[in-house]
């Protein structure tokens, strides 16, 4: 497990809140569990989401802003540290947040680093000095049929079997989660059939425990703990990304490894999942559907400010001669080195999803397997090394945004 700190942004100015996003992601340890638009739904966030830090951007009313929160910070003020920022400069709205028990007060502008040194100090001091939380790894397709869950299951059974090869102690606990609330096959591929699913956990209006996780999670016999979508698409339709933020950050809390398969969309729920992820794992295949939405998918990265170094490629299904394009040629197009390849085999892929099986046990000896392995070796020791990223992209944004200049 990582130390880090969960923050809940609370900002209503759209024109800056990619260059937020971008240096908030930036900063080691720091995970975004909420972002919050409307002042009026602060309170909901503050008692549904874990959380060490509040960072309240005031403008572009700081005034009126502060008649909101200062009373919710109050009100939270033993659970969770606050922080704001603003251009206005009045001493009153200074006073009347520190008497409300704000930690911190920002004015703009001021360097990105100035913020990352309080974040990270305000964190240490909170309640529990931020948090020992698993890591979270996210699992996105460029597309139907890509591999993505399959990659999603063989990982957590990988990760789930690795003893001496970790950083921990023993066995990883290792939590899988399917977030395709209405086609997800994590469960299917795994020849799960569990009684409770994530419905069962979004559904309580409390803060999720260890009593509830351990109820909705089912067993499997590798060691994994799963929990499925829903059953009925009518409960689908009731999760929002709150709920999936939610019941996402507090297994972190009881799990080294968290493992999500997103289906390809940037819908809230997947917006706030990337937002708290370690690492995202973009499977693609080299076929130019695939290719052309890995490219859509990085650009929407590199524009929205999530952290580029997080971002991991995955070419699944490497090999086939006929039809497909160089894997050389790709990785010119998308500027991105391949992180991982997954050799094709498509028998014996099939034959293990078809009987429910990971790899690891369907076909111990495929190359096919000790690839998965070898993607879950890289990802348990807790290095993030850097890949080649469009990651100095928007530093002039996020200067000006700082400087307290007009998006």
């Amino acid at each position: 497990m990582s130390h880090t700190v969960r923050v809940i942004v609370l900002n209503t100015d759209e024109s800056v809140a990619n260059d937020l996003r971008a240096v908030l992601l930036g900063i080691p340890g720091v995970k975004i569990v909420a972002e919050i638009d409307e002042p009026g739904l602060l309170n909901q966030a503050l008692t549904q989401f874990p959380a060490e830090l509040l960072l309240c951007h005031l403008d572009p009313n700081a005034q009126a802003m502060m008649e909101v929160v200062a009373p919710l910070i109050e009100r939270h003020k033993d659970n969770i540290a606050a922080i704001a920022m603003t251009e206005d400069r009045d001493a009153e709205l200074v006073m009347k947040a520190m008497r409300a028990g704000m930690k911190e007060f920002l004015w703009k502008p001021f360097p990105p680093e100035q913020l990352a040194e309080i974040l990270n100090r305000v964190g240490q001091e909170s309640v529990d000095g931020g948090r020992r939380l698993g890591r979270l790894l996210t699992v996105v397709g460029t597309g139907g049929g890509v591999g993505a869950t399959q990659l999603t299951v063989n990982l957590g059974a990988e990760l789930s079997q690795l003893e001496d090869e970790w950083a921990g102690e023993g066995h990883p606990k290792v939590a899988l989660v399917d977030l395709d609330l209405r086609f997800g096959q994590v469960a299917m591929q795994l020849d799960a059939a569990p009684n409770y699913t994530i419905a069962e956990l979004c559904e309580t209006g409390e803060a999720i425990d260890t009593g509830m996780i351990e109820r909705a999670m089912y067993k499997h016999p590798t060691g994994l703990h799963i929990l499925t979508r829903p059953n009925d698409f009518s409960q689908a339709e009731q999760i929002s990304a709150g709920h999936c933020a939610s019941v996402i950050s507090a297994l972190q809390e009881h799990y080294d490894f968290v493992i999500v398969d997103v289906p390809a969309r940037f819908d809230p729920t997947a917006r706030a999942v990337y937002d708290m992820a370690d690492v995202v794992l973009l499977v693609l295949q080299l076929l130019v559907p695939s290719v052309r939405t890995a490219d859509r998918v990085l650009q929407h990265f590199a524009a929205t400010g999530y952290a580029g170094d997080r971002i991991r490629m995955v070419c699944n299904r490497a090999g086939r001669d006929a039809g497909y394009l160089e894997q050389g040629d790709v990785e010119t197009t998308l500027k991105r080195k391949m992180d991982f390849t997954i050799p094709d085999d498509w028998r014996t892929s099939s034959g293990a999803v078809n009987i429910g099986s990971p790899l690891h046990l369907h076909a111990p000896k495929a190359k096919l397997r000790l690839a998965y392995r070898q993607v879950a070796l890289a990802l348990a020791g807790g290095g993030l090394p850097v890949s080649v990223t469009e990651g100095e992209a928007g530093k002039k944004g996020l200067f000006g945004f700082f400087a307290g200049a007009k998006a």
